[in-house]
């Protein structure tokens, strides 16, 4: 049994799952935010942060996201995952 809040980013509740994505073709601060809205708008969903200048996306969920879920809605903030 782990303690309370380890492994757990961000204040997540117990079981959550972080993933970390990469997404392509982000040039701006606008960019961040369509991405952070698209993706913060999944079922489960807790916690989105964005890296603009690596372009690293790490999402802290109530359960494991399936990446084809992840790619559509960068896709639809006009992105895509590397």
């Amino acid at each position: 049994m782990t303690a309370p809040g380890e492994g757990v980013s961000g204040g997540a509740g117990e079981g959550a799952s972080t993933s970390s994505w990469t997404v392509t073709g982000m040039t701006c601060g606008h960019c961040v935010a369509s991405v952070t809205e698209e993706i913060g708008a999944l079922p489960g969903v807790e916690d989105v942060q964005v890296d603009l200048a690596s372009g690293r996306v790490d999402v802290t969920s109530a359960e494991p996201l399936d990446r084809a879920d992840v790619a559509a809605a960068v896709e639809e903030a006009g992105y895509a995952l590397a």
